[in-house]
């Protein structure tokens, strides 16, 4: 990541929190943290570089260890774009975890510690979600939660294919797939227009 050698504090300082907090409290597998900076870190800056920079509102959604959410901001705000951050996650310690990054690192973002299908719905321009749900979940969750000119990232890996045919049963949208720079099995999922069939 290409980034200010204050960004590049902050995210150390991000990382060292999140290697600190791990053990109680499993916010990433064990078995990625010995390449937790491309596993983890630059697999959610890749989806910061679809977001334009007039975007005022995006909402992650089960934000767990601060994955793609956290990242997000971080870079928002070095770049001065206006967005609002809201990271919603239903486990309490977890939410505590991305609470105490956020004040150490001085990035603003709100955290929302609610289950994603009873947290107030958000009129979020953009979802995010990684290592979630499957896709017809995460799109019922943007139905609630996306604006209708919204549009939603989703992360997913090998399954992506058999996620997308499952979701067509039940859902049109338009689809755009980007090829993950991360991972050669992995995509990042851009989806706009989901109506229920």
């Amino acid at each position: 990541m290409n980034v200010s050698r204050e960004t590049s504090d902050k995210l150390e300082h991000y990382e060292a929190t999140l290697r600190k907090w791990n053990p109680k409290i499993n916010l990433v597998a064990k078995s990625t943290l010995a390449d937790l900076r491309a596993r983890h870190f630059e697999d959610s800056a890749q989806v910061f570089k679809r977001i334009p920079k007039e975007t005022t509102r995006l909402v992650d959604l089960g934000s767990g260890g601060g994955f793609p959410g956290l990242v997000i901001a971080i870079l928002a705000g070095e770049r001065g774009y206006p967005l609002e951050t809201v990271l919603i996650e239903s486990d309490q310690r977890k939410s505590a975890f991305l609470r105490t990054v956020l004040r150490e690192i001085e990035t603003k973002a709100t955290v929302i510690t609610d289950r994603i299908e009873q947290a107030p719905p958000q009129n979020a321009d953009i979802i995010t979600a990684r290592a979630l749900a499957d896709l017809p979940m995460l799109l019922a969750h943007c139905e609630r939660h996306l604006n209708p000119e919204g549009r939603a990232l989703f992360l997913k890996g090998r399954s992506w294919r058999s996620e997308v045919e499952d979701a067509r049963k039940q859902w049109n949208f338009e689809l755009d797939t980007i090829q993950s720079l991360t991972e050669p099995d992995a995509v990042l999922l851009e989806i706009e227009g989901a109506k229920r069939v």
